[in-house]
């Protein structure tokens, strides 16, 4: 079923599947609003929200509590790209009896096909990114594979309000229709301007799933068939802030913005990331690469490293 927005998607699976006193399980690098909205709102309705080390895998089971009701995954995560084992946390949850809920929105719901490698239950994306295309559309999806979860989201979706416009529904339709040709074009650009990332004596880390030294690359090798537009990297210790800022202010091709998916690429800092299980020195940038000439990207980024120096 269509919703408003991916944020809605996500808010639409809480309502579902979980009440008063219940406990939910969710990666600590999962997408920030999702847990603003279990922290801030649910909570005030007895949600009680539990961050776990997105790469535990079958450990999960030692958090699965009486009430533990839901089990977020996402993969990769959001900013630090770690790919999580959904078949082993999965399987850990239905030993269990937990509903486990999937944001497969990287993959645009295609790079990774959730219910063939063991996502049990629901799994949700925000159309917004890859399936609208164009940075011109809101919307999100959730999923499900059998009667009962589809009884309980079709239920809330009503009640809630969560309809969709048909022109809204028309972009969607419109981006389906060339998803492919421009995943397959945003992937070569981002590899080609990760690749030139990695070279530079700047940067501590690229965190890119198909890169062997990013977390659960072996994860992603298994289960994904291609790679998207997103990924991140980390400053060496030495950089300043103040130099990232300077860098911004030179580049003329990466605008900074939060969401990604389009044609345009997009760079966002995060100075103050805060993590416990994957720390990366609080000094990481996210880009979305777009379809701009690779070439011209990594022009633009030699112009800009320059002002670190």
């Amino acid at each position: 079923m269509c919703v408003p927005g991916g944020q809605a998607a996500i808010a639409l699976i809480y309502f579902a599947f979980t009440g008063s006193d219940a406990h939910v399980l969710l990666p600590e690098s999962a997408y920030g609003p999702n847990g603003e909205l279990a922290n801030h709102l649910l909570a005030r309705f007895g949600v009680k929200t539990e961050l776990y080390d997105p790469l535990i895998g079958g450990g999960i089971t030692k958090l699965i509590r009486t009430n533990t009701r839901l089990i977020w995954c996402e993969s990769p995560c959001s900013v630090t790209m770690e790919v999580q084992d959904v078949p082993a946390i999965t399987a850990a949850a239905r030993h269990a009896g937990v509903t486990t809920a999937l944001d497969n929105t990287y993959a645009a719901g295609v790079l990774l096909d959730a219910f063939a490698h063991g996502a049990d239950d629901v799994t949700m994306q925000a159309l917004t990114k890859y399936v609208g295309g164009h940075s011109d559309l809101l919307l999100g999806s959730v999923t499900v594979r059998d009667e009962a979860h589809y009884r309980a989201l079709a239920d809330a979706h009503s009640l809630l309000g969560m309809s969709v416009s048909p022109d809204d529904c028309s972009f969607a339709l419109r981006g389906l229709q060339t998803l492919a040709v421009r995943l397959r074009q945003l992937e070569e650009n981002t590899l080609a301007v990760a690749g030139w990332l990695r070279e530079q004596p700047e940067i501590g880390a690229v965190l890119h799933p198909a890169f062997p030294d990013c977390p659960g690359h072996d994860t992603w090798a298994r289960d994904f068939t291609g790679s998207a537009s997103v990924f991140s990297f980390v400053f060496e210790p030495s950089i300043q802030p103040d130099a990232i800022v300077r860098l911004f202010d030179e580049l003329a091709l990466f605008p900074v913005g939060y969401s990604w998916g389009g044609v345009t690429s997009l760079a966002m800092p995060y100075f103050n990331l805060q993590r416990r299980y994957h720390f990366h020195n609080g000094k990481v940038v996210r880009f979305n690469i777009g379809k701009e000439k690779a070439e011209d990207l990594i022009a633009d980024l030699e112009r800009g490293f320059v002002a670190l120096q």
